[in-house]
């Protein structure tokens, strides 16, 4: 599956800037009064602040992240310069790289994924238009705020017809789907919740997932160096993981066969699981 992802383009950090950012950078975001960093975002209209403030690690955040060409000088310095929102558009494009290629191996057309967590569903999107397959999409969220955002996304790239929006907790999800399911993906969401949470889901989601199907989710890793300063100025408080860690929660379940793809700056590393014959609450 390397060669899957050998040709994407990645954002890089030299290795000068990665020392200039241990020693002064990063110090100084951590270390500065995070009143001082509010007030300073706040007096420059900073949008990225402004939607961590009002839902720390919402879809709005990840969307400014994901488009990296924000308008707000602190904003421009943060998303175009900040190691996470670099990483985050890493992880966007190996996920969807990764999902693409697992959609095309689908023994039926069309190729169904589910996506927990979904916000908007951007990966999904990319990945169902990236895949040499016709594919459709099940996107479920506990919360509908992105909806909207999600379905004029999809008609503009031409996929309205393919995605299937869902607002649901995992566990009442299974009456409500229609057809078998290929890739679960569960990106961007582990490193906000404690271990109790993600094995529940998990326990769940093995009754919706026949053996052969995949799994994609991602660990989080403190190499990004900000970690004080996203909790003090943002108020996110994520689970730094191991991919071990995290496999070691899903095995129970019944999946396996895990295979790991870290983005270069080191800070996420995604991971494709395979849902086994063995494990709790089987299909």
């Amino acid at each position: 599956m390397d060669e899957w992802i050998a040709d994407i383009q990645f954002e890089r950090i030299s290795p000068v800037m990665r020392l200039v950012k241990k020693f002064i950078f990063n110090p100084l975001a951590n270390h500065l009064p995070a009143a001082w960093w509010k007030t300073w975002l706040r007096e420059g209209q900073s949008e990225l602040a402004l939607a961590n403030w009002n839902d720390p690690g919402g879809w709005r955040s990840m969307v400014i992240s994901y488009e990296g060409n924000p308008e707000k000088p602190w904003d421009k310095m943060l998303v175009k310069g900040g190691t996470i929102p670099m990483a985050l558009r890493n992880r966007r494009r190996l996920a969807s790289r990764l999902i693409a290629r697992l959609l095309e191996q689908a023994d039926h057309d069309p190729a169904h994924a589910m996506c927990l967590g979904a916000g908007p569903g951007l990966i999904i999107m990319d990945a169902m238009r990236a895949a040499k397959k016709n594919s459709v999409a099940t996107l479920v969220d506990i919360s509908s705020d992105a909806f909207d955002f999600g379905l004029a996304e999809a008609k503009r790239r031409g996929l309205s017809d393919r995605v299937k929006y869902i607002q649901s907790d995992v566990r009442d999800v299974k009456q409500m789907l229609d057809r078998p399911i290929d890739v679960v993906k569960m990106i961007g969401i582990f490193e906000y919740l404690d271990d109790e949470h993600i094995v529940t889901i998990l326990e769940a989601l093995a009754t919706m997932m026949n053996p052969g199907t995949s799994i994609v989710f991602n660990s989080i890793s403190d190499r990004h160096g900000t970690n004080q300063f996203f909790r003090n100025v943002f108020g996110l408080h994520m689970h730094h993981r191991s991919p071990e860690r995290i496999e070691a929660l899903l095995a129970p379940a019944g999946f396996g066969e895990f295979r790991r793809y870290r983005e270069p700056l080191g800070v996420y590393t995604v991971v494709v699981g395979t849902k086994s014959a063995t494990g709790k609450g089987l299909v």
